[in-house]
């Protein structure tokens, strides 16, 4: 009888100890990845839109004319009184196509000078205005981008002047003005000051 109970239990042993090997083993059995047949859809990366840069032609237009222009700018005041007192007022308010190298009002002060004359009188020697005032204008619309460097470039007056590629204008009598604006649009055409007075030969 002692050897049967020993036995069963031996066989119960045996069963339980082979039992806890089988679970051992299919815990260590690696898993192998579930293969997919799906397709990944990859979504394109959003793409925003170029900056488109301003158009440099859509600019403002011009609302004012040539004297309207100058009589509005506190640098060309004598200018302005120049036009007015010689009748060339007029002649820049109306429709056309000129380009006006314009003094500004420092630039008078050497003519001055150099005349041994006032403001006053300058402005009431209408002939000499008559003759310097139109020397200042092209009969054309010139563009800074399209003034025609180093080439004699005839006036209102019939005289021509010389502009270099440093933007620096001789006229007739040798002498020189340095361009220090440019491109002033008016209805009328263009505006360039200018930091001397220009005069004919």
């Amino acid at each position: 009888m002692l050897k049967k109970t020993l036995l069963s239990l031996a066989i119960a042993t045996t069963v339980l100890s082979l039992a806890a090997c089988n679970k051992a083993e299919k815990a260590a059995d690696p898993v192998e990845p579930e293969v997919t047949t799906e397709e990944v859809v990859v979504a394109p990366a959003e793409t925003t839109d170029p900056v488109v840069a301003a158009d440099p032609a859509a600019e403002t237009m011009a609302t004012q004319s040539i004297a309207e222009i100058a009589a509005g700018n506190e640098n060309l005041t004598i200018l302005t009184a120049a036009l007015k007192a010689a009748g060339l007022d007029t002649m820049m308010m109306d429709a056309g196509e000129y380009t006006v190298f314009a003094p500004t009002d420092d630039a008078f002060a050497p003519v001055l000078t150099k005349l041994g004359v006032t403001k006053e009188e300058l402005l009431a020697n209408t002939d000499l205005l008559k003759k310097i005032l139109p020397y200042h204008v092209l009969p054309m619309i010139v563009k800074a981008a399209d003034i025609p460097f180093g080439t004699d470039v005839a006036t209102v007056n019939g005289a021509t002047i010389n502009i270099s590629d440093a933007n620096v204008i001789t006229d007739g009598s040798g002498g020189t003005a340095n361009i220090t604006g440019t491109d002033i649009m008016a209805t009328n055409g263009v505006i360039h000051t200018i930091d001397a007075v220009l005069m004919p030969e």
